[in-house]
C-alpha cells in the first residue's frame, strides 16, 4: 500500500473514532471559562467531535470531494454498527458480581440511542454541508485562500450541527428546553473557537502533504497552485 492509501486510512481511523468516541462520552457536561468573563457548559462530546470537521477539511483538499464524501458515509455506517452493540449490552441482564450492575450501565449508556439518532441526523446534514461549502470556496478561488474555505465551511456546518442535535435531543426529551439556548450559544461558540484554533494545523497539514498527496480531481480544471499562492 502506497503512502497516499495508508494516510487516507490513518485520516479514516481518526474520524470515525472520534465520532463515536463523542457519541460515547455525551452524557457528562463540564464548565469552562477560558476568559473569565465568560463560562461554557458543555457536553465533554464536543471535545472529539470538532476533529471530525479537520480531518474531512483535509481529506477534501488533499483527495476530494468524493473520498471525503466515502468517509462522512463510513463514520455512519461505523455509528450505526456501534449503536447495535451498545443497546444489545444495554438488554443483557448482568450478574451479581458483575463490577458495573446494570443499572449503572443504563445509566451512563441508556441515553445512548437516542443521542446517536440526533447526532447522526445532525452528523450527515453538517458533514454534507461543510464538504460542499469548502469545495464551494475553493472552485471559487481556483484553490487559493485555504483559510477562507477552512473556516467558512466548518463554521457554518458548525452552526448547522450544533442547532440539529440539540433539537433532536429537546425534542426527544434528553435535554430540557429549558437548556436549548445556552447549549446553543456555548456548543457554537466552542466550535467556531475550534475552527479558529486549528486553522494553523490545516494549514501545516497541507503545507507537508500537498505534494504527496495531489489527488484532488478539482484541482485539474484550474491547475495546481504551490502553497504559497493557495495560503493567502
Amino acid at each position: 500500500m502506497d503512502f497516499k492509501n495508508r494516510l487516507y486510512l490513518i485520516f479514516a481511523g481518526i474520524f470515525i473514532a472520534s465520532l463515536i468516541s463523542a457519541n460515547l462520552i455525551f452524557q457528562k457536561f463540564f464548565t469552562w471559562s477560558p476568559f473569565g468573563w465568560y463560562t461554557f457548559e458543555l457536553s465533554v462530546g464536543i471535545l472529539p467531535y470538532p476533529v471530525t470537521f479537520l480531518c474531512t477539511d483535509l481529506i477534501s483538499e488533499l483527495y476530494g470531494k468524493k473520498k471525503a464524501d466515502q468517509i462522512v458515509v463510513s463514520g455512519f455506517v461505523a455509528s450505526i454498527f456501534v449503536l447495535c452493540v451498545v443497546l444489545l449490552a444495554d438488554a443483557m441482564t448482568s450478574t451479581e458480581w458483575s463490577p458495573v450492575s446494570g443499572d449503572t450501565f443504563h445509566k451512563v449508556f441508556g441515553l445512548y440511542g437516542y443521542a446517536v439518532f440526533a447526532s447522526m441526523i445532525a452528523y450527515l446534514t453538517a458533514q454534507f454541508i461543510d464538504i460542499r461549502i469548502f469545495h464551494f470556496w475553493k472552485r471559487l478561488t481556483k484553490g487559493k485562500h485555504l483559510w477562507l474555505r477552512n473556516n467558512g465551511s466548518t463554521i457554518i456546518s458548525q452552526l448547522v450541527d450544533t442547532s440539529a442535535v440539540l433539537l433532536l435531543l429537546c425534542i426527544t426529551g434528553a435535554i430540557e428546553w429549558s437548556r436549548f439556548n445556552a447549549l446553543l450559544v456555548n456548543g457554537f461558540l466552542f466550535k467556531v473557537l475550534f475552527a479558529l484554533a486549528d486553522t494553523p494545523f490545516f494549514y501545516l497539514g497541507v503545507w507537508a502533504l500537498k505534494e504527496k498527496v495531489h489527488d484532488d480531481p478539482d484541482e485539474k480544471k484550474w491547475g495546481h497552485h504551490t502553497f504559497a499562492e493557495e495560503a493567502i
